[in-house]
């Protein structure tokens, strides 16, 4: 499956200005491109809503070659509850270790080198106090399962991923479809996984004519399957196609086909100046301030 790779993360943020300062100056990444939507998505990309919503792409180099942050913004939603699902995501960047210093925010040194600190809405990221590398700094998104054994089958024998590592006293295991990308860590949490309402999605791009069979696997197997395979546009954009799955734990994984993937995310030059009109643009905060009303919380 080494044709098959990994792209991003879905991230629901509720402060769409908080979060840009912490991945653009705290982590140091670079907005790939910002999509507005005035109705939610046919793949629920954003989450259970159908209103207005914006999609930002963040990450340290073009979506060919790094594993980015999707950030989802809901007009109208100021929060939403964190489960023990998401277990973090770890990249290696002094730099960014260092920019957190400088600004103040806040950092926990848990290990040689290595510091947990949290983007806002409390998703926690690990940063390895090292040299960026020329290749891509993200290393791992861990996830948390309920049974490891049962997860690891599913990810491997369904999804055609390999086992990189394992951890008996930590009970995780390393896994990847190729030793140059980023890696999915499962860690067993010894009990049931709770995805609250801030639950996010990991997607991987395969070649197209690879998901009537990942989706006829899936039926075969008796696994559920979100969304069936359907396309998504994106005004001004390539179409694309997308079979949304979830496994064992109801972890939400997007598999994309590669070809219309790779034009549709083209670093848009103009990305960071839209993010910055929109949230200009973006009178909600005034407008619940105004009446002395709070946005609603997930």
């Amino acid at each position: 499956m080494s044709l098959r790779r990994a792209l991003h993360f879905v991230f629901k943020v509720g402060d769409r200005a908080k979060t840009a300062t912490f991945y653009r100056d705290i982590l140091g990444m670079k907005v790939l491109r910002h999509e507005e939507f005035e109705e939610g998505c046919k793949a629920t990309c954003n989450g259970p809503y159908d209103g207005k919503w914006s999609k930002t792409m963040v990450g340290f180099g073009p979506e060919d070659d790094n594993f980015v942050a999707e950030l989802t913004y809901n007009y109208g939603v100021g929060e939403y509850q964190l489960g023990n699902d998401f277990l973090g995501l770890t990249l290696q960047s002094s730099q960014a270790v260092s920019n957190a210093k400088c600004l103040g925010w806040p950092l926990t040194e848990v290990g040689d080198a290595l510091y947990l600190t949290q983007a806002p809405g409390g998703y926690p990221f690990y940063l390895v106090d090292k040299e960026q590398p020329s290749t891509d700094p993200v290393q791992k998104v861990c996830l948390g399962v309920s049974d490891l054994h049962r997860s690891v089958h599913y990810w491997t024998a369904l999804l055609g991923m390999k086992v990189m590592d394992k951890n008996e006293e930590k009970k995780t295991v390393l896994m990847g479809f190729t030793e140059t990308q980023c890696k999915l860590e499962l860690r067993d949490i010894g009990g049931k996984v709770d995805h609250g309402t801030a639950f996010g999605r990991i997607a991987f791009s395969c070649p197209r004519d690879q998901l009537p069979d990942l989706e006829a696997l899936m039926i075969k197997e008796n696994q559920k399957i979100l969304t069936p395979l359907v396309s998504l546009d994106t005004p001004g954009k390539a179409t694309v196609e997308v079979v949304i799955l979830a496994d064992p734990d109801g972890h939400e994984i997007c598999f994309v086909g590669d070809e219309a993937f790779r034009q549709l995310s083209v670093v848009d030059p103009k990305g960071n100046e839209l993010l910055d009109k929109a949230m200009a643009d973006d009178k909600s905060d005034e407008w619940f301030a105004k009446h002395n009303k709070r946005k609603a919380a997930a």
